[in-house]
């Protein structure tokens, strides 16, 4: 049950990101849902394995190189799913930004 209910406070999330972020679409809620399921799913799988290849240029950049990391995981997301489009890496990353924050006063609320 708690599964569920994270993955539509995080579809909501992201949906009410896509309604900040002008050139980021989502076709709707649920498409929204499926969004933040396969970012986590992307996040838990694939993201650890590039961000362990790419420690050595995260850490001469001071940790910015990981904001391009998060903009090629929102692009995969946008690869994989129709009801989901970002318009260019730039968008990419100021979504993943943008979510991360609000995931984070979220998670805030929460406790």
């Amino acid at each position: 049950m708690g599964l569920l209910i994270s993955l539509i406070v995080n579809g909501a999330i992201v949906y009410l990101v896509t309604m900040f972020t002008p050139n980021v679409q989502v076709n709707g809620f649920f498409d929204a849902v499926l969004v933040g399921a396969v970012l986590g799913l992307i996040n838990t799988f694939i993201r650890p394995i590039i961000a362990t290849l790419a420690m050595p240029v995260t850490v001469a950049t001071l940790g910015l190189f990981s904001l391009v990391i998060n903009g090629l995981m929102v692009l995969g997301t946008d690869y994989l799913l129709d009801g989901f489009r970002v318009n260019g890496f730039l968008w990419a990353v100021i979504f993943s930004a943008v979510l991360s924050a609000a995931n984070s006063v979220v998670g805030i609320a929460r406790n």
